[in-house]
């Protein structure tokens, strides 16, 4: 089956769309194939700076024939309904119709059969329209082409647009359409230095093959290949290592067709700046590697660059143009940290009273504050010292203030952390300086250091009851002040450093350290609570825990102790993975249901201790017993957390409960017999609610 090229050729696209518009090209072109009843074997789109690129393999070369019925007037309508169905249908008289037989009576039904197009025709229709309406960022307008404005609003300038189909072994066919003026054709261009030249293509594999002669390199991981595998060579080979950068390496490989890299240095007297600050000049502004001394692990005075030209000098005049820029660079940011570390950082924090931090929740110096206040409530609960927890709750905000953090603001923190060690401050108090933002992702290093930890839960937990005290919570997928991070961090803060708090006390007392009082104030830890629960359900799931468990857990009641909560779960997934586990929870699961039944039928509850008077079967009488004795296990184990424990308690359970439903008739004939076994169901039900509740288990 015929295959599509298509090609559009332009300015350079910003690195930072490329890989977007790359994948919505191809989504559109298929979708759209798929939709005409074209259905494709494979397709794969690609980008450079110049150029987006899409190949669709094994596209049928004619749409299918439909064959679709209609529906039209009764027999005996109306002259006009009749002749409205005729013209919509093309029939010519009611006799190339057929009639359906139908209790509300008999139908006209028309059978209209519509011969497909060719392929290369439906994609003449479809390809312009998806070029016109190409969802790009940011798009802009140009000059007047033959006379006429401009009318298409691309990302950057269109200048060619490449578009073929045809079968591999047979001569392709120009998919005739125009877009502003531009006439599809056959024709692109290689590098705009080295290779300008028009290129002649015909179908996927000889443009691509044309387009590397032409020093292109297509796939934009082929380019991320040569950047990285070079790069480690050229730093390895002077007895350097690369400091490897997923991020900055995917922006390089959209800024070059053709990568070639290089190694420039600087004066090694800016080594003396952080290492973070020089990476961040380099990486931000130059978009430039850094290189470590792999024998000590500190950077050195070389960075590595990706040209995107083979220079005849052997790229000299490129290095030392990336120099010029980069020394002058690295000279203010020394300046900055040079001035920043000429005033302590407490002695910024009086700017914070002028800074508003949100117009309900006061001005960033009232927020510090209440974060000192919270942290030093905290602190003994984490193990961490109440000064010290004071001190870097105190100063942990100030280095937002600081000209290097203003200048390169993914440094906040760590800077911190550099002015509090230069000033003398202790070492935990710096470290919670830098951590205390921490965990910002699942995959961010989370805290160790209790006086860390202490400042990092009252920065999370006075965002969360401050925002919720004002209503601004999280809706469906907006969460402008990222409270659902914040809430993810508090958890992981506790369940890794395995620590035993209470959420609602620490809410309350964040909530306590506000100066407004809401209306709902006495709801809000509840409320929040439920916030948790939902993302500790989210934290799990992504572990591989059932989200159901933690809802089994949290139906208790009156837990806010997360790290008991995921124990709890933890326990419980491994108890239903058992054999006892699973026949258990069908039982509990067969009571639950009918005794939902029964009570819903009675319209009451069967509480209260069964009658052991009434039992006149063996089988009750074991169960009866055995719901006594595992409670009092299950009680004493959970008591102690030993949920394990508990968990082997239950499983005791099973026999008697399978053996009950076995010769047991609950719904006896007489009715303080089937009142009594109602009220045993219920003391299965309430047994094993020591551990979990059961019924908000999936089978």
């Amino acid at each position: 089956m015929p295959d599509l090229l298509l090609e559009l050729f332009s300015e350079e696209i910003p690195a930072r769309m490329q890989a977007k518009a790359a994948d919505d090209l191809r989504r559109m072109v298929t979708d759209k194939l798929v939709a005409e009843g074209l259905v494709y074997e494979g397709a794969k789109a690609f980008a450079t700076p110049r150029r987006l690129a899409l190949t669709v393999h094994g596209i049928p070369a004619r749409q299918p024939d439909l064959k679709t019925e209609r529906r039209g007037p009764k027999i005996g309508a109306a002259d006009a309904a009749v002749q409205g169905f005729l013209k919509a249908t093309g029939l010519t008289s009611l006799d190339d119709a057929k009639i359906q037989r139908d209790p509300k009576g008999d139908f006209y039904i028309a059978l209209i059969e519509k011969p497909g197009r060719d392929a290369i025709d439906v994609l003449a229709e479809i390809l312009p329209v998806i070029i016109r309406t190409f969802p790009w960022p940011k798009s802009m307008r140009w000059g007047a082409r033959s006379g006429k404005p401009g009318s298409l609003s691309w990302v950057r300038p269109l200048h060619a647009i490449t578009a073929t189909f045809g079968l591999e072994t047979e001569e392709p066919d120009v998919v005739k359409f125009s877009v502003d003026g531009i006439e599809a054709g056959q024709t692109t261009y290689g590098h705009r230095f080295m290779a300008p030249s028009a290129i002649s293509v015909r179908r996927f594999e000889d443009y691509e093959a044309k387009l590397k002669a032409a020093k292109v390199i297509l796939d934009p991981q082929a380019r991320k290949d040569i950047i990285f595998a070079d790069a480690k060579e050229l730093t390895f080979a002077q007895g350097f290592e690369l400091v490897e950068d997923q991020v900055l390496l995917d922006e390089v490989s959209g800024l070059v067709e053709w990568p070639v890299v290089m190694m420039g240095s600087f004066e090694a007297e800016y080594l003396a700046i952080p290492e973070e600050v020089i990476r961040a000049t380099i990486r931000n502004n130059q978009k430039c590697f850094v290189v470590r001394d792999s024998k000590t692990g500190k950077l050195t005075n070389k960075f590595v660059l990706t040209a995107n030209i083979e220079a005849a000098d052997g790229g000299k005049t490129i290095v030392a143009g990336n120099e010029r820029v980069i020394r002058p660079r690295l000279s203010d940011a020394k300046f900055f940290y040079e001035t920043d570390l000429k005033t302590k950082l407490e002695d910024r924090l009086p700017k914070f009273e002028q800074i508003v931090f949100h117009e309900k929740l006061g001005t960033q110096a009232e927020r510090i504050k209440r974060i000192e206040r919270l942290a030093a409530e905290i602190a003994p609960l984490v193990g961490a010292d109440v000064a010290k927890a004071t001190r870097a709750a105190h100063l942990a905000k100030a280095d937002l203030l600081t000209e290097v953090v203003g200048e390169f603001p993914e440094v906040q923190g760590l800077m911190g952390k550099y002015y509090a060690l230069a000033q003398g401050e202790d070492a935990s108090v710096a470290a919670a300086c830098e951590e205390h933002y921490k965990p910002q992702g699942p995959a961010d290093r989370v805290p160790t250091d209790p006086v860390s930890v202490a400042v990092a839960l009252a920065d999370k937990l006075d965002t969360l009851v401050g925002f919720w005290a004002i209503d601004e919570k999280p809706t469906g997928s907006k969460d402008p002040y990222a409270l659902r991070r914040a809430a993810l961090g508090v958890i992981r803060l506790i369940t890794e450093n395995g620590l035993r708090l209470s959420l609602m006390k620490m809410a309350a007392s964040a909530l306590a350290a506000l100066s407004l009082k809401p209306a709902d104030a006495q709801k809000l830890p509840s409320d929040l609570l439920a916030f948790f629960a939902d993302r500790l359900k989210v934290q799990l799931r992504e572990q591989g825990a059932r989200h159901d468990l933690v809802d089994a857990v949290f139906a208790l009641g009156g837990q806010d102790d997360l790290l008991m909560i995921v124990r709890r779960v933890e326990a419980l997934g491994k108890f239903l993975e058992s054999e006892d586990g699973k026949n258990l929870l069908a039982g509990i699961k067969r009571a639950s249901n009918i005794l939902g039944i029964e009570e819903k039928k009675d319209k009451r509850t069967f509480d209260g201790a069964p009658d052991a008077a009434l039992y006149g079967l063996g089988e009750e009488k074991a169960l009866a017993k055995a719901i006594g004795e595992v409670t009092a296990e299950a009680s004493a184990a959970v008591a102690k957390e030993d949920f394990a424990a508990a968990m082997s308690a239950m499983a005791k359970l099973r026999p008697p409960v399978d053996a009950f439903f076995e010769k047991v008739r609950v719904n006896d004939e007489d009715a303080k017999v089937r009142e009594n076994r109602l009220k045993l169901l219920n003391e299965i039900r309430s047994a094993t609610r020591a551990v979990a509740d059961f019924s908000k288990i999936q089978d």
